[in-house]
Formats: structure tokens, sequence, C-alpha cells
């Protein structure tokens, strides 16, 4: 089910994305255009990090701990994972958890 709304989610960003970058203008900027992506992928990025940790509290409160868990299918990459704490990261955004917030750059 977390990864039916995965994709849901993600299409609902690009949707926006595809619109904001159609809408506006009849021939948008440059400047117009790099805004719009950037949001889509800041949103997209936001869902893929809010799925990712509901998978991994799911897996802790399993096996208690983050250790060893899988975030397949998610968009994101398990940087580090141990018994109270975890990091997940994309391309150029990185949350370091559980209760941490997006930051720029890896982890």
């Amino acid at each position: 089910m977390v990864r039916g709304l995965s994709l849901v989610s993600l299409l609902v960003a690009l949707l926006v994305g595809g619109w904001l970058f159609t809408s506006g203008q009849s021939s948008p900027s440059g400047a117009t255009v790099t805004q719009a992506v950037n949001e889509a992928q800041q949103a997209a990025n936001g869902i893929a990090f809010q799925q990712a940790q509901a998978q991994l509290e799911q897996f802790h409160a399993l096996n208690g701990t983050y250790a060893g868990a899988s975030l397949a299918g998610f968009g994101v990459t398990l940087a580090r994972a141990d018994a109270g704490s975890y990091c997940i990261q994309t391309a150029s955004v990185h949350l370091a958890g559980p209760g941490g917030t997006a930051a720029a750059g890896p982890c």
C-alpha cells in the first residue's frame, strides 16, 4: 500500500510540475521553468522522504532497530542505519532521523 501511495504521490508531484511548466506564459522564461522544476523536485523529495520514514519506523517497530531495513522502490538511499538512528538521501538532499528535517548535501 505504501508503494502504491509512493507512485501516486510522485505522479501528482510530476503533474503539478508539468502544469506549472505549461501555465503562466505562452513562452515561459528560463528562470520560470527552472523554478517550477525545482519546486516539483522538492515536492517529490518531500514525499519520498515521508514514505521512507514511515517504512523505517514500521521496520523499527517490528525489529527494534533500523539496521537491515530496505528502502528499495522509494527513490531514496539508506546511507546509514543502526539501532537508534538512520540517514536517508537523494542525489542532492539528506535527512537524518528519526525526527530530522531535510538538508542539502549527502549524509
